[in-house]
């Protein structure tokens, strides 16, 4: 049983790769950069490289991509060749090569900020997206394509929607400048943020599950402590909240010299991943909490080892970001 991994020069790819590796997995990493963790470097626009990739292939963890911070250094047909026509190729030659479970990385992409006022947004697998820039657009396309040949082809497909997992600095400069990364990324584990390893989790449930759910779209977030009774107080006054839920967090965010943000707009529920996928996510804010009062690290370990990564082979004045 051989796995292939698109973009396994990425966050997420090589994050797999590792971990597949260490299991004693067979997995094939494909890319068009080469890495430790590429085998073949190539094109997945290439049909003919995706259709010589795919030989010997039971399954299908679909992560490559042109991201968010690729949208102000590429044009919109780059975004359609790699996102829409270079997941038609894999769908096509997996469903050619009759693989057991193909699995594809998706994102939210999308507006979903509620208008002032309005309690925050609780984000579920029925929330309809809506894309803002051509990154989100194409994203929700590939994942019609995806199910499209599930229904059509019987190929079996599960679209995992992750929440943030990069460890770069946010690409939002009243974030980027009004808190450390390691804060920011530590307050969105309350709401739209996930650790890569439990990413990596997801991927090895989804890929195990998809033969018996045929078709499937699922969330991939760490576990909020808030419920929907929450959401009117977080949009107001999160830090009252989080310390409501969680007594001591206040206390424990002083001794860094961390803060909470003010307000939430959108919650992430992972519930029915949990529940399908029988997904345990680790690194979640309570894990922050113990990590804080015992003066641990609590970035996981894989998070650590792959690092940042970045998106582009320059530098920019915003960090990775060739724009603020």
């Amino acid at each position: 049983m051989t796995i292939l991994v698109t973009g396994s020069a990425g966050h997420l790819g090589e994050a797999l790769m590792r971990t597949l590796s260490a299991e004693s997995r067979w997995v094939r990493g494909i890319d068009i950069k080469s890495s430790a963790y590429t085998d073949m470097v190539g094109s997945i626009n290439d049909r003919t490289f995706v259709r010589q990739a795919m030989s010997g292939i039971s399954h299908v963890i679909h992560a490559a991509t042109l991201h968010k911070p690729h949208v102000a250094t590429h044009d919109n047909y780059d975004f359609l060749d790699t996102n829409i026509a270079g997941t038609l190729n894999l769908v096509e030659e997996a469903v050619a090569a009759g693989v057991a479970s193909f699995v594809f990385t998706s994102t939210f992409g999308a507006a979903l900020t509620p208008a002032a006022g309005e309690p925050a947004a609780w984000v579920t697998e029925d929330v309809l997206p809506v894309a803002k820039n051509i990154y989100g657009v194409t994203k929700l396309a590939a994942e019609g394509l995806c199910e499209l040949f599930a229904r059509k082809s019987g190929l079996p497909v599960v679209i995992l929607r992750t929440s943030r997992f990069f460890p770069e600095s946010d690409d939002d400069p009243d974030i980027r400048n009004g808190y450390s990364a390691k804060n920011a990324q530590a307050n969105e584990l309350l709401h739209r943020r996930v650790d890569i390893s439990d990413v990596v989790g997801a991927h090895l449930q989804a890929l195990e599950k998809a033969p018996a759910i045929g078709f499937g779209r699922y969330i991939i977030s760490a576990t909020t402590p808030f419920s929907a009774n929450d959401l009117a107080e977080i949009r107001r006054d999160a830090p009252h909240v989080v310390e409501r839920l969680l007594p001591g967090a206040a206390s424990l965010y002083a001794s860094r010299g961390w803060k909470m943000f003010p307000s939430l707009d959108r919650v992430y529920v992972n519930e029915r991943a949990r529940r399908e996928l029988g997904w345990q996510p680790r690194y979640d804010f309570r894990f922050v909490l113990d990590c804080l009062r015992d003066n641990r690290e609590w970035r996981s370990p894989l998070a650590l080892d792959v690092g940042s990564k970045g998106y582009h082979d320059e530098d920019f004045a915003e960090g990775p970001y060739p724009v603020g």
